[in-house]
């Protein structure tokens, strides 16, 4: 449940988005998971600047669409 005000939960924000709905971003964990690679070469990634990533609080959040351009096209 999301306790910061004025965002909906997180049960009531799925439920309002479309069924092909894919996130902007994820957690690094997620995206160890999505693309096969450890954490620490993912972090070499980001900061390389081949993975785009943000941090929000103390999560960092990698963006959605430079995961796919990395699996598509490579780290350059």
């Amino acid at each position: 449940v999301c306790r910061i005000a004025g965002l909906p939960s997180l049960y009531r924000w799925r439920r309002l988005m479309p069924n092909n709905h894919e996130p902007l971003a994820y957690t690094i964990a997620e995206t160890c998971r999505l693309s096969s690679l450890g954490r620490t070469r993912v972090y070499e990634l980001v900061n390389s600047g081949a993975l785009k990533a943000t941090k929000v609080g103390k999560r960092t959040l990698v963006s959605a669409q430079s995961l796919r351009d990395l699996i598509n096209f490579g780290a350059t």
